[in-house]
């Protein structure tokens, strides 16, 4: 129980640390949200979207799933996309995988884990189509490392052909698309693709498949 009331404390402290630095901020933020961005990242708990991105309540958009992924029948996800691009109108969508991932692992792996495998299905496909590159890399570290940059190409890849995308581009508003790696050892972003702004641009730089 303690670390559960440490939780009303620790917001407590941030709650008034908020409005020493700016005293209208919840009136602000109560009002309205207005994020520039979408983020689908990973649910590890050492990736926390907006503290790794350095935002405040209201900058950001979060949808987290294990292995940050995006399935073209999850309600769920498609449910998110479409608020934050067709009411939200947020500029740019964000996919966020991270290394050292628990999923890339186990989907790499041969345990069996229950039901999660189904969620890896897809991951398990990635692996199996860069199964030549993946084991010319010798060291493991690297090669999962290497597994999250395909996965995170994957998921934006099927971002772009989902309908709430495609409709949003075919109207000329341009949700910018992104994926990024988060690196767990240094605190660090980096790009894997960024501003896919169209078909064309998805076809060239998108796995299809």
């Amino acid at each position: 129980m303690q670390r559960y009331k440490r939780i009303f404390e620790n917001n407590d402290a941030w709650a008034r640390t908020m409005l020493a630095e700016d005293p209208e901020f919840f009136h602000k933020t109560e009002a309205r949200q207005e994020p520039h961005f979408l983020w689908i990242g990973c649910s590890d708990s050492r990736v926390p979207a907006e503290q790794l991105a350095g935002a405040v309540p209201g900058d950001i958009f979060v949808h987290r799933n294990i292995g940050n992924q995006v399935w073209a029948t999850d309600l769920n996800l498609l449910s998110v996309l479409h608020y934050a691009v067709h009411v939200l109108d947020v500029k740019h969508v964000i996919v966020c995988g991270h290394t050292r991932c628990g999923a890339i692992k186990a989907a790499y792996g041969q345990h069996a884990f229950g039901i999660l495998d189904h969620w890896l299905s897809d991951l398990r496909t990635v692996i199996r189509h860069h199964h030549e590159e993946l084991e010319a890399i010798e060291d493991e570290s690297q090669r999962l490392d290497r597994i999250g940059e395909l996965n995170v190409l994957q998921q934006v890849g099927i971002l772009a052909r989902t309908p709430t995308i495609l409709d949003a581009w075919a109207r000329g508003r341009r949700p910018l698309l992104h994926g990024l790696v988060y690196d767990v050892s240094d605190g660090h972003l980096r790009s894997v693709v960024e501003a896919i702004d169209g078909t064309d641009k998805a076809a060239q730089l998108l796995p299809v498949g």
